[in-house]
């Protein structure tokens, strides 16, 4: 995927913020890449509520772990064409062929571990339709705040409700799915608002208020 950066930014008041050409302020993080700033302006924190979205995004979250988010978005693409565009069906179907077909493809993160996980989160995301879904289930776990941030440094990197959270899909036969990983799917998928305060994107989830 081509990138590339932004130019003419300054510093928010807020620390932590840069102001792009554009007039809005953004986190550093999504300040000079393109392809980051587009994630963050149209998907990142914005509810997904419904199976397949949340089976992708918890599975790339997994495949995240001990690398940089940046690296798994640009291989996105390739990851959904490799577990069929994250259908649960589908990826629980299959086997050690498939395993094997994956491990061979360069356009995704290549870890045994990390595949076997997927496929096995599929079986237990089709388990969890008698309970009602991996959806109701993940968003059952909806803090009664959100942090606050102002800064990075002030965003936390699990929760109270990440740690239930990742304890009760443990239980129900998921893996790679700790607490810090399940706290970042949070933040993802709008159940928590950790956008820094001052960014124009904070509070704008409709789950949360701005402030």
């Amino acid at each position: 995927m081509t990138t590339g950066t932004t130019t003419g930014t300054r510093d928010a008041p807020d620390a932590g913020l840069v102001v792009g050409e554009d007039g809005l302020a953004r986190p550093v993080w999504a300040s000079k890449d393109l392809m980051l700033r587009e994630y963050y302006d149209g998907e990142w924190g914005l509810p997904v509520r419904d199976e397949r979205g949340l089976f992708e995004r918890l599975s790339l979250e997994a495949f995240q772990s001990g690398l940089s988010w940046a690296i798994i978005l640009r291989k996105r693409p390739a990851f959904r064409a490799a577990f069929a565009d994250f259908d649960p069906d589908a990826v629980a179907a299959f086997d050690d062929r498939d395993v094997e077909r994956l491990l061979g493809d360069p356009g995704i993160v290549r870890n045994r571990a990390k595949i076997l996980a997927t496929i096995g989160n599929a079986r237990a995301t089709i388990a969890l339709r008698d309970q009602g879904g991996l959806a109701e289930f993940i968003w059952s776990f909806q803090p009664a705040a959100t942090p606050q941030p102002r800064t990075v440094d002030e965003i936390p990197s699990r929760s109270p409700e990440s740690v239930a959270a990742a304890r009760a899909l443990r239980s129900q036969g998921f893996s790679f799915v700790g607490p810090t990983t399940v706290f970042a799917l949070m933040e993802a998928v709008g159940i928590v608002d950790t956008h820094l305060i001052g960014s124009h994107r904070r509070g704008t989830s409709g789950v949360w208020p701005a402030g």
